[in-house]
């Protein structure tokens, strides 16, 4: 925890750093510690009565509120203190809820137009919190994108034409298992702090110790550490006030510049960032000159989240890497400090020189260890278990002439084989998979959708108090033929609840891609499965980017296991992926049926999430007797229950054919791809939903 308070307090010493991304496991206290910001920030002095907390020492003069200055110029503008305020966003915010929206029931009864402001003017000069930010609605963190860019936020929609100031720290947490954050929103996190548990027992029995405490008596409990807590406020206001005066000396600057280029970061962000961390580290620390303490501190928190060089990559900033970026990067003496009393010989030689750079300036002490990868390995339920209709054979004759190490792999327990890990290699961009008909799921960037973003397509009625973009023009026409009944006088509409329309937009929704991956010895050799391997990895890098959830199950041996549970989390399952092993019979039927298990619990889940089930096979079944019949029936019955599919034809192409996985395509009613059709550009594959027709 000790990074995570640093993090948050250096965001709060200089807002300017940008924010601070949470990330770690659940029940790490995450939120906890973020709610408790605001016990120790200093109060804000804003003009009384100003909507968006204008500061009275500069008013914003283009504040939709001004002008703030009072007529008699002899008057001040009334200033009143408040405390810091702590503004959270919810992942199922409408984006009328965060950027404010027209005030339509005036608008309609009155003919003003009103502005009400959203949770962004809320948050100016403060907190902007939110949690399980990865899971955020894209179209919303387009909004945060902008704000945080800008320092303001612009409505620009339904004759609402408004910029006003949005300037705050953004605060978000997030546990990696359940999926990451876009490139564009993450590079925008100032610091980043990876936060896991600890397994020290006496750690743990003292966080229990305080937990119980508080709950036991937590005004007790509140005042024994409120002396703390007003030092810790006091420390902060002088870190903020010291601030002005540090030094940010050229030496360090070039340090800061060699240490992030050592890194190839992109861009200049993180450069930024670095700096500014550095001076608030110094600032916090007593100090009025940046020292190799407060960089080294500062790139620990503000580099671990941008050195990624694509997005299944693992975060974290490796310590020795970093410690000897900074001893390449400290600076020697200067000249006339190396012969301060005039003697030196200056034909010294090699020997008395620089010799690699250490002169004794800089400490060379690395710090503590304590950089986790971050516990993002969620627990495996190996629980799940095909039927046990049809599987075990042993004396099955399989396919012919390919018998890899079968023998004894399929006794009892059905996990995964322990054969051969292939590696995949580069992953391509993938064509685009899309579930055919206009689903009501999840926004995204799959498959067609009527959604709360996008294009205008009709109107509805609205239900109850319902909020949403109101269809100004369909709301008009309702409430018109009744004006004369309602006896309407003066300007504006009579206008009744009843008349509100709500417009229907037509955008792109996520889905549910399940992959179900052969995993036994009929894929053939380590080559192959590379290849298979590389075009699944390809596949979930376009499910990533279409912030699509995915899941896994894998057959091989005498049965089918669930590899990953449908997840946000695709970094999981390439890494489950990667180390999936081959081998063993093909128990084709039984990856079917768990499929479909699967399928039927996420829909109970997540109705609105349609699914895309992804058959990567050569069609061969092996384990059991009539397999490849049993295989047949399965499909059959997923096909009944309308799930679109696809299915990746493994079969290499050389040599004799059979066509095994082509037939299983027709059964499914699937879409028929080769593997090597994976990565054909950006061709749209529409797949048939019979669930739509």
């Amino acid at each position: 925890m000790g990074d995570l308070q640093l993090a948050l307090i250096l965001a709060a010493v200089s807002p300017a750093i940008g924010g601070v991304l949470i990330r770690g496991e659940k029940g790490t206290a995450k939120s906890t510690a973020v709610r408790a910001l605001t016990e120790i920030l200093p109060p804000v002095e804003v003009i009384d009565g100003c909507r968006f907390s204008c500061d009275p020492a500069a008013p914003d003069l283009t504040c939709p509120d001004a002008p703030h200055a009072p007529t008699d110029s002899d008057v001040q503008l009334k200033a009143v203190s408040r405390p810091a305020r702590l503004v959270e966003l919810p992942v199922g915010a409408t984006e009328d809820r965060v950027l404010g929206s027209l005030h339509l029931e005036r608008a309609l009864s009155e003919g003003v137009t009103v502005y009400e402001p959203g949770l962004l003017a809320a948050a100016h000069r403060g907190l902007l919190y939110v949690d399980e930010v990865n899971l955020l609605h894209d179209h919303l963190v387009d909004v945060l994108l902008d704000a945080a860019a800008m320092g303001r936020a612009t409505v620009e929609r339904d004759g609402v034409s408004i910029t006003h100031p949005a300037s705050f720290v953004l605060v978000g947490t997030m546990n990696p298992e359940e999926g990451e954050l876009r490139p564009q929103l993450l590079d925008r996190f100032g610091l980043t702090v990876d936060v896991v548990a600890s397994r020290d027992p006496a750690v743990r029995v003292e966080v229990m110790r305080a937990r119980l405490a508080y709950e036991a008596d937590p005004i007790a409990f509140i005042s024994k550490y409120s002396g703390a807590q007003a030092e810790l406020s006091e420390r902060i206001a002088k870190a903020k006030s010291r601030l002005s005066d540090v030094i940010l000396t050229d030496a360090a600057l070039r340090q800061i510049a060699e240490i992030c280029a050592s890194f190839d970061v992109d861009g200049m962000r993180a450069d930024l960032v670095t700096a500014r961390t550095a001076v608030a580290h110094a600032a916090w620390s007593g100090r009025t000159v940046v020292e190799v303490e407060d960089v080294r501190a500062a790139a620990k928190l503000a580099l671990p989240h941008r050195k990624r060089r694509n997005p299944f990559d693992a975060p974290g900033l490796d310590d020795d890497q970093l410690e000897q970026a900074i001893q390449n990067s400290t600076p020697p003496d200067p000249d006339p400090d190396d012969d301060p009393d005039g003697g030196g010989p200056e034909g010294g030689g090699s020997d008395g020189g620089p010799d690699g750079g250490s002169k004794g300036d800089g400490p060379e002490t690395p710090p503590p260890t304590d950089t986790d990868d971050g516990a993002d390995d969620p627990s495996d339920p190996a629980d799940n278990r095909p039927d046990a209709s049809s599987a075990s054979t042993d004396s099955d004759q399989g396919e012919p002439g390919r018998t890899p190490g079968q023998p004894g792999e399929n006794a009892n327990s059905g996990a995964a084989p322990t054969g051969e890990v292939a590696a995949s290699s580069t992953p391509y961009k993938a064509r685009l998979l899309s579930v055919q008909g206009a689903g009501a799921g999840v926004a995204g960037r799959r498959s067609r959708a009527l959604t709360e973003v996008g294009r205008v397509v009709g109107d509805r009625a609205r239900v109850g108090r319902e909020s949403g973009r109101p269809h100004l023009l369909a709301t008009i026409r309702s409430a018109a033929p009744h004006q004369h009944s309602r006896g309407r006088k003066g300007p504006g509409l009579a206008v009744r609840s009843s008349d509100v329309r709500l417009a229907v937009r037509e955008g792109r929704e996520s889905n549910l891609v399940l992959f179900c991956v052969d995993a036994s010895g009929s894929m053939g050799t380590k080559k192959r499965m590379t290849e298979v391997k590389t075009a699944i990895v390809s596949l979930l890098l376009d499910a990533y980017q279409r912030r699509d959830t995915v899941g896994l199950v894998t057959f091989a041996g005498a049965d089918a296991t669930v590899a990953l549970p449908p997840t946000g989390s695709v970094e999981t399952a390439v890494r489950r992926l990667e180390s999936l092993p081959t081998g063993g019979r093909t128990p084709l039927a039984e990856g079917l049926l768990k499929a479909s298990d699967v399928l039927r619990i996420a829909a109970i889940r997540d109705p609105r999430r349609r699914p895309l089930l992804v058959l990567v096979t050569d069609g061969r079944a092996t384990a059991g007797d009539k397999a490849f019949a049993k295989a047949k029936q399965a499909a059959g019955w997923l096909a009944q229950q309308g799930i679109a599919s696809v299915v990746v034809d493994c079969e290499p192409r050389r040599g004799v054919r059979l066509g095994l996985a082509a037939e299983l395509a027709a059964d499914l009613g699937a879409e028929y791809l080769d593997l090597g059709e994976v990565a054909a550009g950006n061709l749209v594959r529409a797949v048939t939903d019979r669930s739509a027709a």
